[in-house]
């Protein structure tokens, strides 16, 4: 039951803890991360990170801003896996669920066996 809590606590404050750790992004940036989720060339995996679901689709500036962002992403989690005496697998977890129920069709993300699904 407590690690329940613990986890609804995370499901709420997730989003705005990454949101508040990062740094402002440029609507340049914004916009390339959501044409390539659209384009399938990236999507949500299933352990709260961003990943290449065309590897070959990417170029060096793309690649830079995922790494960013999971950088970032990896903080947030190492922070509320503190907060909330858990651990970062467990955050990022919870997290990617969430991450993958907001996913809008057509968009990819990764399944339980690690495979790229489009969302219908």
């Amino acid at each position: 039951m407590v690690l329940f809590r613990i986890l609804a606590l995370v499901l709420i404050t997730a989003g705005t803890v990454i949101v508040a750790r990062s740094s402002p992004a440029t609507a340049q940036q914004v916009s390339a991360i959501e044409d390539a989720k659209g384009a399938g060339v990236i999507g949500e995996r299933i352990d709260g990170y961003l990943g290449f679901v065309d590897d070959g689709a990417v170029d060096a500036s793309l690649r830079r801003q995922v790494q960013e962002i999971n950088a970032k992403r990896r903080a947030a989690y190492d922070e509320l896996a503190a907060d909330t005496q858990t651990t970062i697998e467990q955050v990022a977890r919870v997290t990617a669920e969430k991450q993958i129920a907001r996913t809008p069709p057509g968009h990819f993300y990764m399944d339980e066996r690690g495979r790229w699904v489009r969302k219908t």
